[in-house]
């Protein structure tokens, strides 16, 4: 019996690598943040290819650790990073707002264009209420929303605001992202955590006319939570409408609610909580469905004294409703105290992480922070915790239908291995993510799909060929491909697969169908 239980689990290692295998599906990301030059592109980088360079040099880096998506703030103070009708060129693209690229390119465009080529996902990152950053120093353009409907915003220390009471600007923030969704390819539209800004000691935030004329009776609190929740449903219903398959995604502070206000929250005595100060009831739009995705933002060690990381996992890891749940890490802390000089601290965070069925998966903030290799943890995860790549988990709310196998066009040999032609099948009407290529190298019973290793994948296509490699030491191989579509869905196997390939010899390489 110990025998067969060896030969098994011989039979696995070889196919899957280690006894350890990582998670077939994870949502791996990082945030972009273009606000005040904080990622890209760099302060006082204007130079249209220089900027190119740049973001697919932070592509790529992400690449190499093992990410699979991008957060990347387009609209950071209604302002914009590509053309738009509603809002002009961002000061932070180009120096001064209102001012296009030059010589001229669309960013969003090339942007999701860099990403799908190497099969990541790029998700729309929108300030929805910030209209100007830093009063009196802001870039702001005669064409400016500030200028055109001054009466819609409201001052709060150095910022100036939408009123997120106004039912105008409600609809106006609602049209700007229709706008992103109806003429690109994003595989998201995502929100942050600021609705209602953030307290400043002693000052309230200015909104007492809308209050006066629209809070119907409703205390105060309940009439801002009631104005957040209204524009997060029309943002969900004008997203679907526009194309189903873009998800949509919030990343909220890191705290719910403290227990001590309500018994559903979490066991911490955080000073700020979305509910009760930012006026975001996030598992009201959970529980309903309105959003996809949430992403809160645990940027605490583990024991923090006010808002344990390992407390707040565990909270959010029992308040999904079924939607996805990626943690917001913040490896930007690195050397911010002493618990975050510790080099397990961020490795930590994420075992801990996927210890919790419940959790699809991390975002970092923010790209720059990477470049160094803060404490190793760039190397930690291109080696060990992201060494294998990973498919971004599918949502099945979204879409079920399997696409279908990929049709084999054409199979040859080479030296080592076969080429193998792929085109997406005539009959598919689904929009098509790209190709992955399996191989199992065993000579047994376990020889099968479900034991097989990943060689590769190819994106943004609709044809490609794969190099199956033969390793000279095996008996024979088999191979496997499959599709995989916009929702990351893949496939079943090639219906006329696998190819089994027989020994190398004297005589060549031999294939048959099988």
């Amino acid at each position: 019996m110990k025998r067969v239980l060896s030969v098994v689990l011989l039979a696995i290692l070889i196919c899957n690598g280690s006894l350890h295998a990582q998670p077939k599906r994870e949502f791996r990301a990082a945030w972009i943040a273009t606000v005040d030059n904080i990622d890209w592109p760099s302060r006082g980088n204007f130079n249209t290819e220089s900027q190119k360079a740049e973001y697919i040099r932070l592509l790529d880096m992400h690449q190499r650790n093992g990410l699979n998506a991008v957060v990347v703030q387009v609209r950071p103070a209604a302002d914009a990073f590509y053309p738009s009708q509603y809002e002009p060129w961002s000061q932070w693209l180009t120096g001064k707002q209102g001012t296009p690229p030059s010589p001229y390119y669309d960013p969003l465009e090339f942007m999701i264009e860099e990403a799908h080529k190497r099969g990541m996902e790029f998700h729309a990152w929108c300030n929805p209420y910030r209209a100007e950053f830093s009063i009196g120093k802001s870039s702001i353009a005669a064409t400016h929303i500030t200028k055109l409907h001054p009466e819609w915003f409201l001052t709060y220390g150095n910022t100036r605001y939408f009123d997120p009471g106004n039912k105008e600007v409600q609809q106006f923030v609602v049209q700007v992202v229709r706008d992103i969704v109806s003429r690109y390819n994003v595989d998201a539209i995502h929100f942050d955590d600021y609705f209602y800004p953030y307290r400043i000691a002693g000052k309230e935030f200015p909104d007492q006319a809308s209050y006066n004329k629209y809070g119907k009776g409703l205390s105060r609190a309940e009439w801002r939570r009631g104005n957040v929740d209204s524009v997060i449903l029309a943002l969900s219903e004008a997203i679907k409408e526009e194309n189903p398959q873009v998800k949509f995604g919030i990343s909220p502070f890191g705290v719910w609610r403290n227990a001590s206000a309500d018994p559903r929250g979490s066991n911490t005595r955080a000073g700020v909580t979305n509910y009760d100060d930012l006026y975001a009831d996030i598992l009201l739009w959970l529980k309903e469905g309105w959003i996809d995705y949430v992403a809160p933002q645990l940027y605490w060690e583990f024991g923090q004294k006010n808002a344990p990381y390992e407390v707040l996992l565990d909270w959010w890891s029992r308040n999904t409703y079924g939607r996805h749940l990626y943690i917001g890490l913040g490896i930007y802390r690195a050397n911010s105290n002493p618990a975050w000089r510790l080099r397990d601290q961020l490795p930590r965070q994420i075992r801990e992480m996927r210890a919790y069925p419940e959790v699809n998966g991390a975002i970092y903030f923010s790209s720059q922070s990477f470049v160094g290799n803060p404490l190793g943890w760039s190397d930690s995860l291109r080696l060990n915790y992201y060494k294998e790549p990973a498919l971004i988990p599918e949502m099945p709310w979204i879409d079920t239908l399997l696409p279908r196998a990929p049709k084999v066009k054409a199979v040859a040999t080479v030296t080592n291995g076969l080429s193998i032609r792929l085109q997406k099948h005539d009959l598919e009407t689904k929009a098509i993510k790209g190709f992955r290529l399996y191989a199992c190298y065993i000579d047994g019973p376990n020889n099968n799909f479900y034991n097989a290793a990943l060689v590769g994948t190819q994106y943004n296509t609709d044809s490609c060929t794969f190099l199956a490699p033969l390793p000279g030491d095996k008996r024979f191989a088999r191979f496997y491909v499959t599709t995989l579509d916009e929702n990351n869905q893949e496939s079943k196997p090639y219906i006329n697969w696998p190819l089994m390939l027989d020994a190398v010899n004297e005589k060549g390489l031999g294939w048959i169908m099988k």
